[in-house]
């Protein structure tokens, strides 16, 4: 295949199109440190229209409380980094967007940015399904650490393709 991207990312594309089309599943993301990096490795792969809804890209605060309907008690209270907004990224793009999953991502990539309790590497991901309980939060940090600010977005995107695949429902 044709691609700029890296072989990993575009790997783990691949599994997110193949197992959301036999699942009958659209996706959408929400990202804010990977810059469009998830919604770029997706639709690398042909074919990708069939599960791939849309992508919102708000790398800044008023984009996420413009775009995704972030509140602004949510960014001052526990910053743009954080479970809270990734969370309320992740529903934004889910009310939003009409998919059946959306996945978002916000992070400091560096290599400025980061603080104590958020260095550079810090990324938080969050999932939102159609009909899931909305009190039941899927979300997780990462601290990947400062392996540049290319090895964070990458980190991220993967860790974020992940989050698109269906999960296995286990039958008693």
């Amino acid at each position: 295949m044709d691609t700029i991207l890296p072989p990993e990312l575009v790997a783990a594309a691949q599994r997110v199109v193949t197992e959301n089309l036999a699942a009958g599943r659209r996706v959408c993301v929400a990202e804010s440190c990977t810059g469009g990096l998830v919604a770029a490795a997706i639709t690398e792969i042909p074919g990708s229209s069939d599960i791939f809804e849309s992508g919102f890209v708000t790398y800044s605060n008023d984009a996420k409380l413009d775009m995704l309907k972030v509140s602004s008690d949510v960014l001052e209270t526990f910053g743009a980094v954080s479970i809270a907004t990734a969370w309320s990224m992740a529903q934004g793009a889910l009310e939003l967007s009409g998919a059946d999953v959306a996945v978002a991502i916000t992070g400091v990539a560096g290599p400025g940015g980061g603080t104590e309790k958020k260095p550079v590497g810090t990324v938080v991901f969050a999932r939102a399904e159609k009909g899931a309980d909305p009190g039941h939060v899927v979300a997780d940090r990462r601290d990947f650490g400062d392996i540049g600010r290319g090895g964070v977005r990458l980190q991220a995107a993967l860790c974020a393709l992940e989050l698109l695949l269906p999960v296995a429902v286990e039958t008693p």
